[in-house]
């Protein structure tokens, strides 16, 4: 059958039983004119393979129940199979197709409406599931621990009964073996000649029945326990018979040994089918178990079924899809804490409101503006567009990132007495390093280029008395106007330097103004008495033009008069700044973070960026985070003045700081932060601002559109492109400042960069493509941006004094300047008579009443003393020959270029324009 089966599978076509031929269809018992409606048994055969390579062919009939086909076309439809069909017509296909497609829509919209309806009911019976829940648990604890009591008191009836059963079985065991041993003995006894007398036979004992084998192989019974709870539940039976051996197991039996079929009379009766074990999941018969069943092979129903944690899953999904339709549905809003910073893009403010784009696009057209998701808008829009929606706004800055880095205000009980800051001010050349030296017995301003102070230096002595002082030494320079006010805003006391022999200068007067504008107190130290032209009291009436009244006029200004030279007076000024200090109280919490300001900074070669820092609060110690302006970096080392590593540097203390990534701008406060990832946003913070700051400078020095068509007009500006690089910053920022205040209206001076190190290659390049001038201040170019700025011809000049740079700025701007053309008046000439020649026009006959006439001068034909031409002289001649001036009380011809409305009285204004440089 098996073999017929593969034939029909190939297609081919086979004869059947009824002799006739069928078109690609398997051999069939049934009769050819029976209906395919009426067919109850399906025939086939299956191949199963086993994991030990075995297989075999297994002829299977699925038995399914008999279905007549009802209704008016069953019979048409069986006529015309009986008849060989019909094709139908085009309208009944048209008329098949629209009911098919209604039927589809209807299919359709009933499942929609069922799906509905099962969202409505799940969220509807959500409530009473979970109570219901809740009740079944508590019963099923209730029905467990009553069951456990239960248990418990059968477990002990039940070991009592087995007690007792044994106990009996022992007793009757005993009485059996008694016995035995008693029919045994009576048995083996010889018997009675006198009472088994039987004509003198003598009787042997009865034979006694030989069991079976298989009865004395059947091990006595035992009561078998049952392994489950839920064994318990079914009927108990006394004669239970445990089978050894599965379905499976029987199966591959009856597979090793195939049993032949007799059906003779002497066969054996076929045992009793036995009713299939309980499944032992309560999933029922949907769930597989694995192995391959014989009618779902058939039928092709071998898909496995869905989880019950898929399905408690798609239940969940749906129950928070549909309390997600009903907060839709009812309108219920979340009022959430919306952060909006200064922009924000319009899908990101959608976002943390919770809402869809377009409805906030809605609400911004609504206010009139037309921004799509990924344009920006500013936080006061974003902040109504939010009001709207009724969430509660938050606004945040960028600059929120410096919020509390100052630290608290420290209390009275935590202050401590400190050292005073005292600024030394005064015009150059006035001797202040030199008294600053005196002090610290140090030798200062020789080191200085030019015996000026270019530098700004902050140093700490101690007093006789034990006290210590803070020194901040100014620069007197003109150009260091930053450096005086940098040092004035930090300072506890102002000690204004004058010289005896030369009085108040100009830096003098700065320096006043930059002291009241810091509110410190001033102390005059009137130096160089010991000079023979040195006049103190002239030094204090020159002081009292600009509100600086002495002790000695009744003012409340200390006056000392000290030599450097000599040392004379240092003690004296000592105790001035000292008693000044003591009346200023001044005091400062050293257990906090460190909080100060940058008074100097600079590149070093061997240790990297350097600042020179002033502590003014706290503490500051080797391995803190510092953030100094737009720089930060960890403390690798603190010296003090003298080059000496130190531990910590408490407030009033100057120091030299090294570790940061950057060379800080003089100036800046810096302040000790808790990690490196705030120092980090906060000097990215700064960094971006600077950057914007001079993009928006270089966006206003070119100016409006029409400065920039009218240069255009009139020609590329001349200017003159320098690059700055100092020693120190503050050198670098005041010789930047001195330069630009050289700039000419028609010549600009620009700064490309203004820094601090040495000249590099990069620095070489930058000027190369700006065709700038680099101006090195006490800095030198190393060996490959020298070789590169030969090859290229970038002009490096090197200078130590500032003054210099400004003399040669200046040369460079006036050089640049384009010269001035001037008109020079040459004379008169009156018309006295108009010649008309042939190839050449009118000439004027003239006579010069004033000055002189030169060939190619420019002129005026006046008419009534009213400027009616303006050109050139194309020909001057007297009589016939061609002269190149004709002076005054002479005749000539006069020849004008393009012009020859020419009448008797009209004069001639003759002029020449000459070139005066800048």
């Amino acid at each position: 059958m098996s073999d017929g089966n593969e034939r029909n599978q190939d297609g081919n076509n086979t004869p059947s039983q009824g002799g006739e031929q069928t078109r690609s269809s398997r051999l069939s018992l049934r009769p050819a004119g029976r209906q395919e409606v009426g067919r109850t048994v399906d025939a086939g055969s299956v191949r199963q393979s086993f994991s030990h390579g075995r297989s075999k062919v297994v002829q299977v009939e699925v038995r399914k129940p008999k279905r007549n086909a009802t209704g008016p076309g069953a019979g048409a439809a069986a006529r015309g199979g009986r008849a060989g069909g019909r094709a139908l017509t085009a309208a009944e296909l048209a008329a098949r197709q629209r009911a098919l497609e209604l039927q589809r829509k209807a299919a359709a919209e009933e499942a929609a409406r069922r799906e509905e309806e099962k969202i409505q009911i799940m969220s509807a019976a959500e409530a009473a599931r979970r109570a219901a829940e809740e009740e079944r648990l508590i019963s099923e604890q209730k029905a467990a621990e009553i069951a456990a009591l239960k248990e418990s008191e059968q477990q002990a009836a039940r070991e009592q009964a087995a007690a007792e059963a044994a106990a009996r079985a022992a007793e009757q065991a005993a009485a059996e073996a008694a016995a035995r041993e008693a029919e045994e003995a009576a048995r083996s006894a010889p018997l009675d000649p006198r009472s088994h007398s039987t004509g003198g036979v003598q009787l042997a004992a009865p034979v006694q029945r030989l069991r079976p084998l298989a009865e004395r192989a059947i091990m006595p019974p035992r009561p078998v326990q049952p392994s489950r709870p839920a064994a318990a539940a079914a009927p108990a039976r006394n004669n239970e018979t445990l089978h050894l051996r599965s379905g499976a197991a029987a199966g591959g039996d009856d597979e090793r040994r195939p049993a032949p079929r007799r059906s003779g009379p002497g066969a054996p009766p076929a045992p009793a089918r036995r009713p299939s074990a309980p499944s032992r999941k309560g999933g029922g018969s949907d769930r597989r178990s694995g192995r391959i069943d014989v009618r779902a092979a058939i039928e092709g129903d071998d898909d496995k079924t869905r989880s019950l944690a898929s399905v408690r899953r798609q239940r969940d999904r749906e129950r928070r899809q549909a309390e997600l339709e009903r907060l839709r549905s009812d309108q219920v809003r979340v009022v959430r804490d919306v952060i909006v910073p200064e922009t924000i893009t319009v899908a990101e403010l959608a976002n943390r409101m919770a809402s869809r784009q377009g409805e906030v696009i809605k609400a911004l057209m609504k206010m009139g503006v037309m921004a799509t998701a990924a344009q920006s808008i500013d936080g006061d829009t974003a902040e109504l567009v939010v009001e709207e929606f009724g969430h509660r706004i938050k606004r945040v800055s960028e600059s929120d990132v410096e919020i509390g880095i100052e630290g608290l205000e420290d209390s009275a009980d935590e202050l401590l007495p400190r050292a005073p800051v005292v600024t030394v001010m005064g015009h150059v050349d006035h001797g202040k390093t030199s008294l600053l030296d005196a002090l610290r017995t140090t030798d200062v301003a020789a080191s200085e280029a030019g015996g000026i102070t270019q530098h700004i230096g902050a140093y700490q002595i101690t007093a006789p008395s034990g006290k210590k002082i803070t020194f901040i030494d100014t620069p007197g320079h003109e150009a260091f106007t930053s450096m005086r006010a940098r040092g004035a805003s930090v300072t506890d006391i102002v000690v204004l330097v004058v010289a005896a022999d030369d009085g108040v200068m100009p830096q003098t007067i700065e320096a006043i103004k930059h002291a009241k504008a810091a509110n410190a107190p001033i102390i005059v130290a009137i130096n160089k008495i010991d000079k023979p032209g040195a006049n103190p009291n002239r030094v204090r009436q020159e002081l009292l033009s600009h509100e600086i009244v002495v002790e000695e006029m009744g003012g409340d200004t200390q006056d000392v008069e000290v030599s450097a030279l000599k040392r004379t007076g240092l003690d004296k000024l000592e105790e001035c700044i000292l008693l000044q200090s003591e009346m200023l109280d001044l005091r400062a919490n050293p257990d906090r973070v460190a909080e100060g300001v940058v008074i100097e900074s600079r590149l070093d070669r061997g240790r990297g960026p350097v600042a020179a820092v002033l502590v003014q609060k706290g503490t500051l110690r080797r391995g803190d985070i510092l953030v100094a302006g737009s720089e930060w970096g960890r403390v690798r080392a603190v010296l003090d003045d003298r080059g000496r590593q130190l531990k910590d540097a408490g407030p009033s203390m100057p120091v030299e700081v090294l570790g940061l990534t950057g060379v800080p701008g003089a100036g800046e406060p810096f302040v000790v932060v808790e990690n490196d990832a705030r120092a980090r946003e906060i000097s990215e913070f700064r960094q971006r601002k600077i950057k914007e700051k001079e993009a928006a400078s270089q966006v206003a020095a070119r100016g409006t559109l029409d400065q920039m068509l009218a240069r255009i007009q009139a020609g590329v500006q001349k200017e003159v492109a320098l690059l700055i690089k100092a020693d120190v910053q503050g050198s670098a920022e005041a010789i930047s400042t001195t330069v630009q205040k050289l700039a000419h209206e028609e010549v600009a001076v620009r700064v490309l960069n203004a820094s601090v190190g040495q000249i590099t290659e990069s620095d070489i390049q930058l000027a190369k493509a700006s065709n700038a001038i680099i101006v090195a201040f006490n800095v030198r170019a190393t060996t490959q941006a020298r070789e590169l700025a030969q090859r290229e011809g970038v002009d490096i000049r090197y200078y130590s004094i500032i003054y210099q740079v400004a003399d040669d700025v200046e040369q460079l701007v006036k050089g640049k300047v384009a010269p001035k053309h001037r008109e020079k008046f040459l004379g008169y000439a009156e018309i006295r008579q108009v010649f008309n020649i042939t190839k050449t026009g009118k000439v004027a006959g003239c006579y010069v009443t004033e000055g002189l006439v030169k060939r190619g001068c420019g002129v005026r034909l006046l008419r009534d003393n009213v400027v009616i031409h303006e050109g050139e002289l194309s020909q001057l001649k007297r009589f016939k020959d061609d002269v190149k001036e004709v002076a005054r009380g002479y005749e000539c011809g006069l020849s004008f270029a393009g012009y020859n409305d020419l009448r008797e009285g009209d004069v001639v204004e003759c002029y020449e324009m000459e070139v005066i440089p800048a």
